[in-house]
């Protein structure tokens, strides 16, 4: 296979990979939830991931953003889409919420996106009457996936003014990320963008979480939800991410996240056993309908 075939498979691939890889999200949270709180958790996590990238960006001498403005750009990402989306998410779930109901409050972000894209218009703000009937598609699927959640954590999983406040502030922040990372940041080497994202998220999170009275618990479900989250979900899934909202319109990327509490399901089915009945394999193929009608690229006229 010649190379310009081997990046154009690689090219095809990418938003798979990262649905398959930001799909273990709510796997690491089962594990790691319980011994430790989030913002300590998260805090780690950054601080680890940096660790990692620095002597990768050593060795392969990448460069840095040269201009002040793109480190302030990179900044402003990576609180809102490490920071305030995590952070969000896992404060959300650790106050009482269940993981369907944030999953669907999160799940609301690519008809927020595209909203917010009709309305201000220009080269990457128009959505098609197929991409809007994709997107209500794809949202009617991930209600018919999540429902079977609804309620079923007991008598701590419910929503209050607390929890309902962090996930929506999930829902915002990864919303203007995208956009925000669409619209200002321009295409720099992924390992060096990722790592001013992540120092930008750790200052934000590291006084949070020392106000945290809770300590980590460390045994062997923490270190390998850590270990994951570091290597999996940052260096693998966030950097994905990165490429995707830099190479496509960020409609079609923002409805990828629909594909993430399906692709969940049937992760938790094969590692727990958790049941998937009817109602779950109907709205995974709504859903996967809908996200083909949006990222479909348009017909040649």
């Amino acid at each position: 296979m010649s190379s310009s075939s081997q990046d154009n498979a690689w090219l095809r691939a990418m938003p798979w990979v990262f649905v398959l890889i930001w799909s273990t999200g709510f796997i690491v949270a089962r594990f790691g939830m319980p011994h430790a709180p989030p913002m300590k958790f998260l805090a780690v996590r950054y601080a680890l991931s940096i660790l990692c990238f620095l002597p990768w960006i050593w060795v392969t001498r990448v460069s840095w953003p040269k201009d002040r403005r793109q480190w302030l750009h990179l900044s402003v990402t990576g609180v809102l889409m490490h920071a305030g989306y995590l952070g969000g998410v896992w404060a959300a779930v650790k106050a009482g919420m269940g993981s369907g109901l944030s999953a669907l409050i999160v799940g609301i972000q690519p008809v927020l996106t595209a909203i917010w894209l009709s309305a201000m218009g220009g080269s990457d703000g128009h959505v098609s009457r197929r991409q809007w009937v994709g997107l209500l598609l794809g949202f009617a699927g991930l209600v018919l996936v999540v429902s079977r959640k609804f309620g079923a954590g007991g008598p701590g999983d419910q929503a209050n003014w607390v929890n309902l406040g962090f996930a929506v502030m999930a829902l915002l922040s990864i919303t203007a990320g995208t956009l925000y990372q669409k619209r200002f940041v321009k295409p720099c080497d992924v390992r060096s963008a990722n790592t001013v994202q992540l120092l930008a998220a750790l200052l934000v999170t590291l006084p949070l979480a020392l106000a945290e009275t809770e300590s980590m618990r460390w045994n062997g479900e923490l270190m390998g939800a850590m270990a994951w989250s570091v290597l999996g979900l940052t260096l693998g899934g966030s950097s994905l991410l990165y490429l995707l909202i830099q190479r496509g319109a960020a409609a079609s990327v923002a409805t990828l996240m629909y594909l993430v509490p399906p692709c969940t399901a049937l992760i938790a089915w094969t590692l727990f056993d958790e049941p998937i009945g009817p109602i779950t394999i109907a709205g995974i193929a709504l859903t996967a309908l809908g996200v083909s009608l949006v990222v479909r690229p348009p017909r040649a006229v």
